[in-house]
């Protein structure tokens, strides 16, 4: 770390600000971020170190050098999909060959081409593609630790989503540097940077670089230094709070108008976002992979060191003479006791952690941690006891350290059956009822799919008056289309009157698409009780606020291809494709529109488009069958009806269909 920034020589311009001054300049939204290669222009042996650590190599173009992986033995099987993948290097491009095989001949294949590799490789390299900027996580991950390759987590068990998992904000805000995102999207980006930078832990630093072109120097052993964060000088809660931002995986729910771009170093986490993680009993041993501010937290070395800092000694200011304490982090427990971030663990002396433990756990100078297992001197290593490794609960193949510092649990410890309490707040003490409600709709949609989250939700959602109705409407259209009560959701309706909700109440645009995606889920709910043109009102008002969420724009498209409207129903799903050609459903929909109209063999050229991107998509099987039938060619519509019903037998269109084309078949 450098105690001072200096300055050209013979300038001696000087800026200091007190300490208790919580303003930092760079939190000024005219601050810009201005990237790595511009901090090591005066922090070289700082990013010459930082480049080696998981935060600096967590994003990068698919090249051989950031690949981690073993390609002498990349074939992997989905049993339940019965989908082959291969990896592979075609020159310098990494690809992977989706296929199927019957007997020992290959019936389907499907080649992408690898753009991004997410991943630091100490554990896992994750591979993303991109379609015009449309950024999709693919179904082959390296598990460095095992040196396998397998199917990505999320995709095991029948969700394998092959080349279609949107990669959003969200993530793409936590695995790397910020990137460029398109607004009314979920997964569109104009540029995305190559692995988490400087200005993530500092902020942005254009109000820093230039106070340093000017002149403008402070004296960091004595103050500090306003016009750039360092972590190390903020309160214990604040530093916590950057490593939280990551590190802290679990169910997040963004504040009001916020979205993951606007938390910045310095400032308080709880008012960005609240998260929540679930809390089970007899469970105490099971951890996520990304949880480390959580599990140390638990920990009474953390506790025992919060109830030191927050002693009346330790807030007392400074006596004459003493120091002022610019570095209130040493005073307590946090994550850089243990880590710098500018330094990889991989290179980290493991005496580093040793001392750590050392620095409380000692008398007159002697180590308390004189430890013995089986007559053996374990001192050297207290984290292979107290921090095991093990594997997490989220991501296969790895295993990671603890961070739940205590004894050794033994076999007792972990017996008894695994029941859920319910979900907490791991960054905020009392949330409101509205952020516990959405938090319990989100566990249901990303993590439990139990009924008791929606139950919970329920308990913290009033709709008995129109405030209570027009403050939570978005939350109870969300939950009760969960629960398919698309008669609740059209009460809902119809007593704020479809003129407040599309004109006045679900009009904002916003990084997380919250207004669109409510009249999504209301056009669903007309949709499904037959009310088409009211659901084509919402659908276009969802297209309206998000016109780059194609999945809104396809619904419409299906909903005014139903009532007939179909150059209007052409119009959306053509410009679906040219946004991303790889839509399976648009290219499905389109051959639909061109076969109503007449023009079979188009239809036909789209159909099997989709085919060579999809082959167990029903829709497209059943359409499929019916261009056959079209023309007449029965014997073939029966070979796709029965393929629908191998991939998917309780389907009861094919059935019908088969029934009905039997009659036509000699």
């Amino acid at each position: 770390m450098f105690f001072s920034c200096e300055t050209p020589e013979g300038n001696t311009k000087t800026q200091a600000v007190k300490k208790d001054t919580l303003i930092y300049l760079n939190h000024s939204d005219s601050a810009k971020y201005v990237g790595i290669n511009t901090c090591k222009l005066c922090h070289q042996d700082i990013y010459n170190t930082f480049v080696k650590t998981g935060m600096g190599k967590s994003f990068d173009l698919a090249t051989k050098t950031k690949s981690s992986g073993g390609y002498h033995n990349s074939i992997i099987h989905d049993k339940i999909g019965d989908f082959y993948y291969k990896a592979f290097w075609l020159n310098d491009s990494l690809q992977f060959l989706e296929y199927r095989l019957k007997g020992k001949d290959t019936i389907y294949k499907r080649q992408e081409t690898v753009d991004f590799i997410v991943g630091s490789g100490q554990h896992t390299n994750s591979h993303i593609q991109s379609v015009n900027g449309y950024l999709n996580q693919m179904p082959m991950t390296f598990y460095t630790q095992k040196q396998k390759w397998d199917l990505p987590p999320g995709f095991e068990d029948g969700r394998n989503t092959r080349f279609m998992r949107k990669i959003g904000l969200e993530c793409m805000s936590c695995h790397n540097n910020y990137p460029e995102f398109v607004l009314g999207s979920e997964n569109k980006f104009t540029a995305v940077p190559e692995g988490i930078n400087c200005e993530r832990c500092h902020g942005p630093g254009s109000v820093h670089v230039a106070q340093r072109q000017n002149g403008s120097r402070v004296d960091t052993s004595k103050y500090i230094d306003y016009s750039i964060v360092n972590p190390a000088k903020l309160s214990i809660d604040a530093q916590f709070d950057i490593c939280q931002r990551c590190h802290l995986q679990g169910n997040t729910v963004l504040k009001e108008g916020k979205s993951f771009y606007d938390f910045k170093p310095g400032m308080k986490l709880s008012d960005y976002m609240t998260v929540f993680l679930p809390k089970y009993k007899n469970a105490d041993d099971e951890f996520i992979m990304a949880s480390h501010a959580d599990r140390l937290k638990q920990s009474q070395c953390f506790i025992k060191s919060m109830e030191k800092a927050a002693s009346p000694a330790f807030q007392a200011p400074p006596s004459k003479g003493e120091s002022q304490k610019l570095k209130p982090y040493k005073d307590a427990m946090t994550c850089v006791t243990c880590h710098n971030p500018h330094v990889s663990v991989r290179e980290t002396n493991p005496n580093v952690f040793n001392d750590a433990c050392n620095s409380c756990h000692t008398t007159n100078g002697k180590s308390k941690l004189n430890c013995s297992k089986k007559g053996i001197s374990i001192k050297s290593n207290c984290v292979s006891c107290h921090m095991p490794k093990s594997g997490s609960i989220d991501i296969p193949h790895v295993t990671v350290h603890d961070h739940y510092i205590r004894k050794p649990l033994t076999k007792k410890d972990k017996d008894g059956i695994k029941e859920f309490i319910g979900l907490y707040a791991i960054n905020e003490k009392n949330p409101s009822p509205y952020t516990k409600a959405k938090a319990y709709i989100n566990q249901y949609e990303k993590f439990e799919g139990k009924l008791y989250c929606l139950d919970s939700a329920a308990f913290y959602l009033k709709d008995k008056t129109d405030g209570d109705l027009k403050n939570n409407i978005d939350l109870l259209i969300q939950l009760y289309f969960n629960k398919n009560e698309f008669n609740k959701i059209a009460s809902y309706v119809d007593k704020l009157t479809d003129n407040y909700l599309i004109n006045t109440k679900l009009t904002k645009k916003s990084y997380s698409n919250d207004d669109a995606w409510t009249c999504y889920r209301i056009g669903e709910a007309f949709s499904n009780l037959g009310e088409i043109s009211r659901a084509i009102n919402y659908y276009r008002q969802a297209v309206n606020i998000a016109p780059y969420v194609l999945d809104f724009k396809n619904k419409y498209g299906a909903a005014l291809a139903s009532n007939n409207l179909l150059p209007n129903a052409e119009k959306e799903f053509s410009e679906i494709l040219k946004e991303n050609p790889k839509h399976v459903s648009a290219l499905t929909n389109l051959g639909f529109v061109k076969l109503r109209q007449g023009n079979v063999k188009e239809a036909e050229l789209l159909y099997f488009k989709a085919l060579a991107l999809d082959p167990d998509y029903e829709s497209l099987l059943l359409n499929i069958a019916g261009l056959y039938a079209y023309k007449k060619d029965f014997k073939q519509a029966k070979t796709y009806l029965n393929r629908i019903l191998k991939q998917h037998p309780n389907n009861t269109q094919a059935k019908q269909a088969l029934k009905q084309i039997k009659q036509y078949i000699h």
